[in-house]
C-alpha cells in the first residue's frame, strides 16, 4: 500500500511528465529572462512573457490547459481570452496614446513618409508567406503584420483573421519588439555611410497646443472614414492622446499612461508567453512564422533607412538616414536606437526627437496596415 502511494506520488510529479519540447521552451524562457533582467532588453515586456512561458511549460502547472473536450481552463488561459476577443490590444493603444507626443510628427510631416516606408516589410512578408510558404491570405496577413514591430496590432489582427496562429504571432511580435536594440543597428549601419550617420538635423519648430489637440481628432476622422476596420486601434490611440493633450483630463491621462497600461501589459504578457507551450509551439509552421516575422522587421527597418536616403537627395542632405529605422512601431525603443547609433558615430548628435516623428508615425501606420488587411481579408 505504502509502495503504491509512493509510486503514485512520483508519477504525479512534474518532472516525471516533462517532455523534450517543453524542456526546450523552459530553456528559451530562461534566456529571455536573462536578456530582460541582466541585459535590460525591454524588461516590462520580456519578464511577464518569459515567466508565463516558463510556467505554462512546467508539467502539470495547469495555468494554460485544454480540458478533455477542448474547453479552456487555467488562469493564464482566461487572460488569453481577452487577447482573442480583441480587448487588451486597444487598451494598450490607449495607454500608448496617453504617453505619446505627436509634436515631432506635426512639426515635421515628412516623417510620416518614413513611418509609411517602414510598413513595407509587412506587405513583403505577406507576399512571401503566400508565394513560398503555403499560408493562405488571412494567415499571411497575420504573419506580415509582425513586421510593424507592434505587438498589440499583431494580436488584434491575428485574433480576427487567423486565431489558430495567435500564440506564435504574438510571441514573435513581442520578442522582436524587445530585441529592437539587437536587430536594428547592423541593418542601419549596413545601409548608411559614416558621413550619413553624422548628419546633424535642424531643431524642430515649436508645436502649439491647438495643433496637438486637433491632431488626434482629425486623424481619427480621416482614418476611420477611409478604413472603418482600423477604428478600435486608431480610435483608442487617439483617445489616449487627446486625454494627454487636452489639458482637461489629466486624471484619465495618468490612469491610461500608468496604472491601466501596466495592468494590461501584465495580463497580455503572461498570457502571450503561456501560449508558447512546447508541444504546440515547436512545429514547422511556428518556425516559418518566426523566420518570416524577423524578415518583415528587417525589411521594414531597411526600407525606412533607404527612403530617408532618397529624401536626402531632395532636401540637400538635411536628413540623417538613421531616423528612418525608427519608422517601425516600437515606441520609443526604435527612436532610442537611432539616437544611440547616431551618438556612437558623432557624440553630441541628438537625433531622438527627430526619430520620434517616424516612430509615432509607425504606430499609426501599423494600425492603418492592420485596417487594410482586415478590410481586404476579413470576409474570406
Amino acid at each position: 500500500m505504502l509502495g503504491e502511494t509512493i509510486l503514485n506520488f512520483l508519477g504525479g510529479m512534474g518532472i516525471a511528465n516533462l517532455d523534450i519540447r517543453s524542456a526546450i521552451m523552459i530553456v528559451v524562457s530562461l534566456v529571455l529572462l536573462y536578456l530582460a533582467i541582466n541585459k535590460g532588453f525591454e524588461p516590462l515586456l520580456l519578464v511577464p512573457i518569459a515567466f508565463g512561458m516558463m510556467l505554462s511549460n512546467l508539467p502539470m502547472s495547469g495555468v494554460f490547459d485544454l480540458g478533455a473536450e477542448g474547453e479552456a481552463h487555467g488562469l493564464f488561459h482566461y487572460f488569453y481570452f481577452l487577447d482573442e476577443w480583441g480587448i487588451l490590444p486597444p487598451l494598450i493603444f490607449m495607454g500608448v496614446g496617453a504617453m505619446t507626443d505627436f509634436g515631432p510628427l506635426i512639426a515635421n510631416p515628412k516623417s510620416l513618409l518614413l513611418g509609411a516606408a517602414a510598413q513595407f516589410g509587412i506587405f513583403t512578408s505577406f507576399l512571401g508567406a503566400i508565394l513560398f510558404c503555403g499560408f493562405n491570405a488571412q494567415e499571411a496577413a497575420s504573419i506580415g503584420i509582425i513586421g510593424g514591430a507592434d505587438g498589440p496590432t499583431s494580436i488584434y489582427l491575428t485574433a480576427k483573421l487567423a486565431p489558430h496562429l495567435l500564440g506564435a504571432v504574438a510571441v514573435a511580435a513581442y520578442s522582436y519588439m524587445a530585441l529592437v536594440p539587437v536587430i536594428q543597428p547592423p541593418i542601419m549601419k549596413l545601409f548608411t555611410t559614416q558621413k550619413e550617420r553624422t548628419i546633424k538635423m535642424e531643431q524642430l519648430r515649436p508645436v502649439s497646443q491647438r495643433e496637438k489637440v486637433l491632431f488626434p481628432i482629425m486623424v481619427t476622422i480621416v482614418v476611420v472614414l477611409i478604413l472603418p476596420d482600423a477604428a478600435p486601434l486608431v480610435g483608442m490611440l487617439m483617445l489616449g492622446n487627446l486625454f494627454k493633450e487636452s489639458g482637461r483630463t489629466l486624471r484619465l491621462s495618468d490612469t491610461a499612461a500608468n496604472a491601466l497600461i501596466n495592468i494590461v501589459t501584465i495580463l497580455l504578457g503572461v498570457s502571450v508567453g503561456a501560449s508558447a507551450q512546447g508541444p504546440v509551439f515547436l512545429v514547422w509552421d511556428t518556425m516559418m512564422i518566426l523566420i518570416l516575422g524577423v524578415f518583415a522587421f528587417m525589411v521594414g527597418t531597411a526600407a525606412g533607412v533607404l527612403l530617408a536616403k532618397l529624401m536626402n537627395v531632395f532636401t540637400h542632405g538635411s536628413i540623417n538616414p538613421l531616423i528612418g529605422s525608427a519608422g517601425v512601431s516600437a515606441v520609443p525603443m526604435a527612436a532610442r536606437v537611432s539616437q544611440k547609433v547616431g551618438q556612437e558615430c558623432l557624440p553630441g548628435n541628438f537625433l531622438l526627437m527627430h526619430a520620434m516623428g517616424p516612430n509615432v508615425a509607425g504606430v499609426i501606420g501599423s494600425a492603418v496596415a492592420a485596417g487594410v488587411m482586415l478590410t481586404m481579408f476579413s470576409g474570406y
